[in-house]
């Protein structure tokens, strides 16, 4: 299936067979495609460097190409139609592999063409190029343009089971392409300054663009769905050409700056260092180091590996924990797991069977102790599933889903489970300090206590605290002063040494520390409130208030 944009291509004029005729080409493109011919050159890498952008004639079978060719440097100067078919294809990208300043850009500049030596030997030159592995792409424009490279690489997104309905396609090209792409234009613009033509501010094809014009038509009818570029399927193609792998190294002694070694990368050879170093180095000195053009390679570069990503799907909900001894994320210190299990793994595990997904990112809107209960509607929750190959869920399948979570456990439960966006997460973070949330502490006082004690807590409103870093929690956060503010609190009497407290805080207190103070780094605190020794035995957070996800029918 072709999308709206390649159904309504235009086709240029046809030749005798059907097939686009070279009129694209000019006059001015004679010597540039007998040179790259001769040197070894596809037809598809010569259209490139005669700048024709006409999508529609790059998808033509090679040998059918190379024949035009061949009919074009048999025709006389006489002969040849030097008018450019106007083709509406889109756009095209460019690289610029001229340098900027070059001299004077057209010594003719009454329009005049000089004269350019007659072709004597077109089969020569199209029969030196015949069969032979391109110099420039290695293969890339021919026999990985073929159907059969097409059908193995559907074969190996359809084996993968992904659901998608469209897909963007990339390709990860050696290096040394950029080198010889280089050494292809410096050969093309000697050849023409030898016959006193001037080069023009035209850009040459990418091979990158030249290739998605071949592949995505080809791909998008084999898969039934269409190329789209902001998919967020995508597949992509690794090339790899071992045989040539050693030509970047010149580049490394001329321009040793450019190539320095980075984590996570094999080689200091990356396509990026070896770009900077071309439009680094001096003309002259590339000359010396590499022949223009380029020669022939015996082989074909290696399809190192056909990938699939999916990207990635966003659920959201909330959460309650009734446990006292289940951490938030897994508990793990120095190796060793202190817990079986957590909040994260015991929802996690259910999505990433259901979404197929490769891994996933935990995230909440704050957290509580292992030892803390999380009660009310629940705390705010999303979990970013990477790689998935399930996107499609409707309500009813993410309802079943839910109920899959809560029937596995007792010791958590999920609500409002939902699909969202990636933009929709940000308003979960958005003013999290300034969100309110609500606790019950059931606090002891080593000294007895009468009602009336403690009601002098319930007269308290908008209590502003100075937090030191907790002890506790030292080892993971920075040492800092926060200050924090209770709303509002609410006692209730149990007996002399007990009694609880509802707090209405600002998010982030720290509110066993509140309690106990810390060793004087929470002031004030309740204990120097009540003038005794004051400590917290359990705490439960009772509403988180954010409101988001939004709330479901459930």
């Amino acid at each position: 299936m072709r999308s709206a944009a390649q159904l309504s291509e235009p086709v240029p004029g046809r030749g005798a067979r059907g097939f686009p005729s070279m009129s694209s080409l000019t006059e001015k493109d004679r010597p540039i495609v007998q040179l790259l011919l001769k040197a070894g050159t596809c037809p598809r890498c010569i259209l490139r460097f005669c700048c024709v952008g006409s999508q529609t004639l790059y998808r033509h079978p090679d040998k059918d190409l190379m024949k035009d060719l061949q009919d074009f440097l048999k025709k006389t100067r006489g002969e040849e139609d030097t008018v450019c078919l106007d083709v509406a294809d889109p756009p095209c990208k460019r690289i610029r592999l001229e340098a900027a300043a070059e001299g004077p850009e057209d010594p003719n500049p009454n329009g005049a063409l000089p004269q350019i030596p007659a072709v004597t030997d077109g089969n020569a030159a199209v029969e030196s190029s015949a069969g032979r592995v391109c110099n420039v792409c290695l293969g890339i424009l021919q026999e990985f343009c073929e159907p059969d490279f097409v059908k193995k690489v559907c074969q190996k997104v359809n084996s993968a089971d992904y659901q998608f309905t469209s897909f963007v396609f990339s390709v990860s090209l050696p290096p040394q392409l950029s080198v010889r792409e280089r050494a292809a234009w410096l050969g093309v613009k000697q050849e023409m300054r030898n016959l006193g033509l001037s080069l023009a501010k035209d850009d040459v094809v990418q091979l990158k663009e030249a290739y998605k014009w071949i592949i995505h038509p080809q791909l998008a009818e084999e898969l039934g769905v269409p190329a789209d570029g902001k998919s967020l399927f995508e597949v992509s193609v690794v090339f790899a050409h071992p045989e040539t792998d050693e030509e970047c190294r010149f580049l490394a002694t001329a321009c040793p700056d450019c190539f320095k070694p980075a984590k996570n990368k094999q080689s200091v050879f990356t396509r990026m260092a070896v770009m900077k170093a071309l439009e680094k180095i001096k003309e002259e000195d590339f000359l010396k180091h590499f022949p223009c053009p380029p020669s022939s390679p015996k082989n074909l570069c290696d399809a190192l590996d056909i990938q699939c990503n999916n990207g990635a799907v966003f659920v959201a909900g909330r959460y309650n924990k009734y446990s006292r001894n289940l951490p938030q994320t897994p508990w793990i210190i120095d190796g060793e797991r202190k817990l079986e299990s957590s909040v994260e793994e015991l929802i996690s595990e259910h999505l990433m069977a259901e979404f197929k997904a490769d891994s996933f990112n935990f995230s909440s809107s704050g957290r509580e102790d292992v030892d803390v209960r999380t009660l009310g509607n629940g705390r705010p929750f999303a979990i970013e599933l990477v790689n998935p190959r399930r996107i499609h869920f409707t309500a009813e399948e993410m309802k079943r889903l839910q109920q899959a979570i809560n029937n596995s456990s007792d010791k958590i439960q999920v609500r409002d489970l939902q699909l969202v966006t990636r933009e929709a997460i940000g308003r979960m973070k958005e003013g999290e300090e300034e969100k309110t949330k609500t606790y019950s502490a059931l606090i002891w006082t080593d000294r007895a206590i009468q009602r009336e004690d403690i009601a002098l807590l319930d007269d308290i409103k908008e209590l502003k605290l100075d937090q030191k870093t907790p002890l506790r929690v030292l080892h993971r956060r920075p040492l800092a002063v926060r200050c924090r503010v209770i709303h509002t609190m609410s006692s209730e009497y149990i007996d002399e040494h007990h009694f609880r407290l509802h707090l209405k805080t600002q998010a982030g207190t720290y509110i066993k520390e509140f309690v106990h103070g810390d060793f004087g780094r929470t002031k004030p605190n309740i204990g120097s409130l009540l003038n005794r020794t004051a400590d917290i035995l359990e705490l439960d957070v009772e509403s988180v208030d954010v409101d988001w996800p939004p709330t479901l029918d459930n």
